[in-house]
């Protein structure tokens, strides 16, 4: 019997070593992926500057920040269907155009509502990345590497972005001011997006929606082998089904177990990027500049975590590093603000961020994987959305908690550790050395349907 297009694909590129194509593919996809963390940690660190110059309040920064989050929101959750739909290529081009022309305008906002509602609008881009990034980034990579490559792309793109960001805002807030932080960024990400107009489309998406000439020439263009006998498109070959729909009726257990842990994870994380210097600077009495140097510092832990990741995801496994990452950095989050000298909070800060980075990014890289090619884009910018519903309360949640004491806020981001960590456990199996088609087979979205697509050769 001949073997299907959509099969050949995905055991070609499960099998395959990393060639330049790959790696240029990973390079444009770090880009874009670097560019919108940037954007969130210079945020977090122009807040003091903000607040300082009279642009706006506590109160109307915590806006502007469940602003961007509500944007990001809505383009975690609607590219997914776009995506899984019409390709990943178009979508992820116009979402950081988006992304770039409103970071460029928000520069020249004449007060915090405008501010406010081009940081909505940035958001929907910067929302659509991530989802998009890691979608991508595991379609391409053979799956024995798969995890070390997503965690490479994460080192660039997640994790070197923190501290370059906060030496970016050390260097030139001064200079530019926090206007000038942001139009940099937005010419930044315009022109990442003239040099990703080369990223070719999923292979694996083409084949599970009957492009299959397409797919195969793709491969040809990496440099991966012809098929050696005739291919079948079969009806795994032209997916029609609504991805959301595939997502809560096939994966119902993993989109809500996924949904629960990114809400608290990301919670707490967003406590920490964005508060953290502006907590420093009042409770501690650091000055902005101190208070932003301390933050650098333990931002060094985010490349240090992603190293690790190279090394622990294709040899411990996902589950494994995300819970003991989460678990630890609860604990370190109740030790932090407890230090009674300087360099014990850097060195428990340092440690937390860390804990954090591995444990939430080893849960980010693992929710990639466990959907199928057909609906992977939805299930992870589903459980990203829900991360931004985290992240747009974390703001006023602050607000409310520092009422109790600052020590108070820490104990809140242990809490919410320690249940995303449990709701982990839920999302699913172990997937390390695994194809992507064995963890999440295409055809069960549509088994129903069998004879809609009858089988026709493909010539080779």
């Amino acid at each position: 019997m001949a073997k299907s297009i959509a099969t050949y694909v995905a055991e070609t590129m499960d099998d395959a070593p990393m060639t330049s194509f790959h790696w240029r593919v990973v390079a444009l996809i770090s880009a874009g992926f670097f560019i919108d963390l940037v954007d969130i940690a210079v945020f977090g660190s122009v807040v003091p500057d903000m607040r300082s110059s009279g642009f706006a309040t506590p109160s109307q920064i915590a806006l502007m920040i469940s602003a961007v989050f509500a944007g990001t929101l809505v383009g975690s959750v609607g590219q997914g269907e776009l995506t899984d739909r019409f390709g990943r290529k178009a979508i992820y081009q116009g979402n950081l155009l988006i992304f770039g022309l409103a970071t460029l305008a928000s520069a020249l906002s004449p007060n915090y509502l405008v501010f406010a509602a081009l940081r909505f609008v940035a958001g929907i881009g910067l929302g659509a990345e991530v989802p998009l990034c890691f979608a991508y980034a595991a379609e391409f990579a053979p799956k024995q590497i798969r995890g070390r490559i997503m965690a490479f792309t994460h080192f660039i793109g997640g994790a070197c972005s923190w501290p370059c960001a906060i030496l970016f805002a050390l260097a030139f807030r001064e200079v530019i001011g926090w206007r000038g932080l942001f139009a940099a960024i937005g010419v930044a990400a315009l022109i990442v997006f003239v040099f990703r107009v080369t990223l070719p489309e999923s292979p694996r998406w083409l084949a599970s929606h009957g492009q299959g000439r397409r797919a195969l020439d793709i491969l040809k263009r990496m440099g991966l082998p012809a098929p050696a006998s005739p291919l079948v498109e079969d009806a795994g070959s032209a997916v029609r089904s609504d991805p959301v729909l595939v997502v809560f009726r096939h994966y119902r257990k993993a989109i809500v177990a996924a949904m629960v842990a990114f809400f608290t994870i990301y919670c707490a994380v967003y406590i920490v990027a964005t508060w953290l210097p502006s907590l420093m600077a009042t409770d501690r009495g650091f000055t902005v500049t101190k208070a932003l140097t301390f933050t650098f510092g333990m931002t060094l832990a985010y490349p240090l975590s992603s190293a690790f990741m190279m090394y622990a995801l294709d040899r411990i496994g996902r589950i494994k590093v995300s819970i003991c990452g989460l678990m630890a950095a609860a604990v370190m989050s109740l030790i932090f603000w407890q230090s009674n000298s300087q360099a014990m909070l850097l060195i428990t800060g340092f440690l937390m961020f860390f804990c954090m980075q591995t444990g939430t990014n080893a849960m980010l890289i693992y929710t990639g994987e466990v959907f199928p090619t057909n609906a992977r884009a939805s299930g992870l910018g589903i459980a990203l959305g829900v991360s931004k519903l985290g992240a747009l309360v974390s703001g006023y949640t602050v607000v409310f908690v520092q009422a109790f004491g600052t020590p108070a806020v820490f104990v809140l981001m242990a809490a919410l550790l320690v249940v995303g960590a449990g709701a982990v456990l839920m999302i699913g199996r172990e997937t390390k050395g695994l194809s992507l088609d064995v963890i999440a087979p295409p055809e069960s979205s549509f088994a129903e349907q069998p004879q809609e697509y009858p089988a026709r050769k493909i010539a080779t």
